[in-house]
């Protein structure tokens, strides 16, 4: 008896526009495919610096771009065993966080607990809508003070995380949350 050859069945195609599909093209060097999640991703990779080292200017931008080189030479490493865009938003925290380190590192930064007690409250008068003016308070934080309250409030981040990537005791994450945390209610007008 004769066998009848069956076509085999086609692979399913994966949609080569979602994340990973970009990523599993941009890590065998598909320069067009890392520029596809570049665009998708900038603004939250760029966002997360932002709100961790409080620069909106050029460094941020630098640090943005810096995240992304990072992203592109990891990529072939890379074993999908998380969502692309949380992989690049840890990037971005990593990337971050060593700017803070190196500040930290440079003789004339200025001490953390001396700054936070020598930013002052502005006046209410004419003040912008609360997400902005929440927006400059935390970005007006001392750098350890901000990258404290940034990734416990809004990354989510253990104290015993923070203390061990920041190189500081867990009371002193807890004591610069707790005291950043009063100076943003006072900077936005609200009480405790």
């Amino acid at each position: 008896m004769l066998m009848q050859t069956m076509p085999l069945p086609q692979p399913v195609e994966t949609d080569d526009d979602d994340d990973d599909g970009l990523a599993r093209r941009a890590a065998c060097a598909d320069v067009s495919a890392f520029e596809q999640l570049y665009r998708r991703h900038h603004r939250r990779v760029h966002g997360v610096i932002v709100r961790l080292v409080g620069q909106a200017g050029a460094r941020a931008e630098d640090l943005t771009q810096e995240a992304f080189v990072r992203a592109w030479q990891a990529l072939p490493a890379f074993r999908f065993e998380s969502a692309v865009s949380t992989w690049l938003h840890r990037l971005a925290v990593n990337t971050a966080l060593m700017e803070l380190r190196a500040r930290r590192s440079r003789p004339w930064q200025e001490d953390d607990e001396d700054a936070l007690d020598a930013v002052s409250t502005p006046d209410t008068a004419g003040r912008a809508v609360l997400g902005r003016d929440l927006e400059r308070a935390v970005a007006s934080l001392p750098p350890r003070a901000r990258a404290v309250l940034v990734l416990h409030d809004v990354e989510g981040w253990k104290h015993e995380e923070i203390a061990g990537e920041l190189g500081m005791a867990v009371g002193s994450s807890k004591a610069q949350l707790h005291r950043a945390r009063g100076l943003l209610r006072a900077r936005i007008g609200g009480t405790a």
